[in-house]
């Protein structure tokens, strides 16, 4: 990662350096061990396809560690093997970092502790846990199937948004033209004419002559309004504010809240799996769910900290589904716990793949049919006048 430092040289002066470093510290100690006061660092997102260690390969390491620990080479020499192998400077200094903090003895829970852009809190819990029951390869296989699953189900959402998207980007386009090109001519052609026109017709071509006399303040408007648009996409509260609308729609809601708890039921059930307890597991996971949910998993953790079932306590806080209940008591029974929130999950994640491609294929029509709607009406208004010219001359 790159960092922007502002430091006093030995010179006395104040300068602006331009570091690349894997982390805030290694890069104010390596500045400093030239004879630089650092005064203030500012992180840059680096230029290249990684972006520096917010996007390291996490998943594919786990994979390459797992293999090198099953093949039986010690910890250490696996970190020092996969840092000899990589390609990627920032991603070999930090797993350089890593082997060093190894050699002081420092366990491989509390090494990625220091690297949270590259290491999520789940991943070093999950390797906590696997440093108390001893199997971290077993561990490390959890957490790839865990994120793989997770990924295939956000890229099945993300193929499923590109087509609708898409159509609304192209219907948008072709509005945008027919509004402030088209119907601005047939505004000069029907003026220099005075022919008689219907109600909807004039409003139209007043628009379009509105906006051919006001060409700058219209383009600007529509800059304005692309600019908010992207403005309120990045917006955390704004954003925030429009999943609470869609929490309260009846339909939507209902799906939301099913895809969260599939989530958070496979996430608590790998910890759960790890060997981590059921109470820190549930903690662990309360990041995962919408603030309305997590208000109910800290009544539902409290009775289950009070020596309640969960199966019980989470039915009582509203955090599962008929589904769910019958599979966590069964689990209880058997004392499997953490494969039986592993299965709700996936059961779930099957119960959601078919409910979006049924709301994808009753959609993407019906948005067809809408753009066409509005685009055939704007051609219509415009061409009104023409057909009652034709009717009138016969």
């Amino acid at each position: 990662m790159r960092f922007q430092l502002k430091a006093v040289g030995p010179d006395g002066a104040v300068e602006m350096l331009d570091f690349q470093a894997p982390d805030e510290a290694t890069a104010v100690q390596s500045v400093e061990g030239r004879g630089y006061t650092v005064l203030s660092v500012r992180g840059r997102r680096a230029l290249g396809w990684r972006g520096g260690d917010a996007r390291f390969p996490l998943v594919l390491f786990s994979q390459e560690l797992r293999v090198l620990l099953n093949a039986g080479l010690p910890l250490l020499e696996s970190i020092e093997t996969l840092a000899e192998k990589e390609r990627s400077g920032e991603a070999r200094a930090l797993l350089g970092r890593l082997a060093t903090a190894l050699r002081e003895g420092r366990p491989l829970s509390a090494a990625l502790e220091q690297f949270p852009r590259a290491f999520p809190p789940l991943y070093v819990a999950t390797v906590r846990a696997a440093e108390r029951s001893g199997d971290l390869a077993p561990s490390l296989a959890r957490y790839v199937g865990y994120a793989t699953q997770l990924e295939a189900i956000r890229k099945r959402v993300v193929n499923a948004s590109i087509y609708p998207l898409l159509l609304i980007a192209v219907g948008g386009m072709v509005g945008l033209f027919l509004l402030l090109y088209v119907v601005p001519r047939f505004g000069h052609i029907y003026a220099e004419r005075g022919a008689d026109l219907p109600l909807f017709s004039r409003l139209l071509l007043t628009w379009g002559q509105a906006v051919d006399q006001h060409a700058v303040i219209a383009l600007a408007l529509i800059a304005a309004l692309v600019a908010l648009g992207v403005y309120a996409f990045r917006s955390l509260p704004i954003r925030a504010a429009l999943a609470n609308a869609l929490w309260r729609l009846p339909a939507v809601g209902e799906r939301l809240k099913v895809y969260q708890l599939a989530r958070f039921y496979r996430t608590i059930g790998m910890l759960v799996r790890g060997g981590m307890p059921l109470v820190a597991a549930l903690e662990m996971g309360a990041d995962l769910l919408h603030p309305l949910l997590r208000e109910r998993l800290r009544a539902a953790h409290r009775a289950i900290s009070e020596g309640g079932k969960l199966s019980q306590s989470m039915d009582q806080n509203g955090l599962t589904t008929p589904v769910a209940m019958r599979m966590l008591a069964v689990g209880e029974q058997s004392g499997n716990i953490g494969e039986m929130l592993e299965q709700i999950a996936a059961f779930h994640d099957e119960e959601l793949a078919r409910w979006v491609d049924w709301f994808t294929r009753l959609f993407e029509p019906i948005l067809m049919a809408l753009i066409g709607l509005v685009i055939g009406v704007i051609v219509i208004l415009m061409y009104m006048p023409i057909f009652e010219l034709a009717g009138n001359v016969q």
